[in-house]
């Protein structure tokens, strides 16, 4: 087994597994038929050279490289842990930045270099629920970038059918080849930068409020069954018996990057 696990966590086994999962996303988009609801949304920040900060939830991030016009920069929040850096690994393969950290190593460095990203005109991207859950609950992490950075947070899902629903915590979606996608953008989202803690959180439940919304509309545009939030009482090393939907614990602050 230690063989096993040295084995799989080699710098070449990963880059290679990196490489595949990165062309199995290519293949699924070329041989499927996609569309995107809503894209005069981001048109209209690139267009106007406007940074905004992308979010969507952890279980949505395979096919989202391809929700992005590949001559506007972005920077991707990542989670530390190895899973973070598998995710990182990948999307590199897509032209994808990406800024290192999590509420428990290297948040408030993260927060900074996401803010220093927005005011050099890149974009960044950030999964609200990540690394750990609960599923499809916003940390307070988004709004507080937003707050500092004065960049706008637009929520967007993807969704497909064919498609496997894994028993992860985060519910992650596999697109098959030859499927059915959507891409759905929501409305921009603003915080004020004076907002205080009340209207932080206020604007926390509205960027969950408006990814769910995308979300659900993305599942029932193709047919799928929508794929439900944990419940907001879930707690750290709950089980889905336990509550129905959890997994792992709600995230401090700058809980939001992807990955493990």
């Amino acid at each position: 087994m230690n063989l096993k696990r040295r084995f799989l966590q080699s710098d070449f086994v990963q880059g290679v597994l990196c490489a595949l999962a990165s062309l199995y996303i290519r293949f699924v988009f070329s041989s499927g038929r996609w569309r995107s609801i809503n894209g005069d949304i981001p048109r209209t920040f690139w267009t106007a050279n406007e940074p905004f900060i992308l979010c969507f939830w952890h279980g949505r991030i395979l096919m989202m490289p391809y929700c992005w016009e590949r001559r506007i920069p972005i920077h991707m929040l990542i989670s530390q842990h190895r899973d973070g850096k598998l995710i990182a690994r990948t999307v590199s393969h897509f032209g994808i930045a990406t800024v290192a950290g999590s509420s428990s190593r290297g948040g408030g460095a993260a927060l900074r270099a996401l803010v220093r990203e927005i005011r050099n005109g890149s974009c960044v991207g950030i999964t609200p629920d990540g690394p750990r859950g609960p599923r499809m609950r916003a940390s307070i992490g988004v709004a507080q970038v937003a707050r500092l950075s004065g960049a706008a947070v637009v929520p967007a899902a993807f969704s497909a059918t064919p498609r496997r629903v894994l028993a992860s915590w985060d519910r992650f979606v596999v697109a098959f080849p030859f499927s059915r996608g959507v891409f759905v953008w929501g409305e921009p989202i603003r915080v004020a930068r004076d907002a205080d803690e009340a209207a932080l959180d206020k604007a926390r439940l509205a960027v969950e409020a408006g990814l769910n919304a995308v979300t659900r509309q993305a599942d029932l545009l193709c047919g799928e069954q929508p794929v439900e939030p944990a419940a907001e009482s879930w707690t750290l090393g709950q089980s889905d018996e336990d509550s129905a939907d959890g997994d792992a614990g709600r995230p401090l602050p700058l809980n939001a990057g992807a990955g493990g």
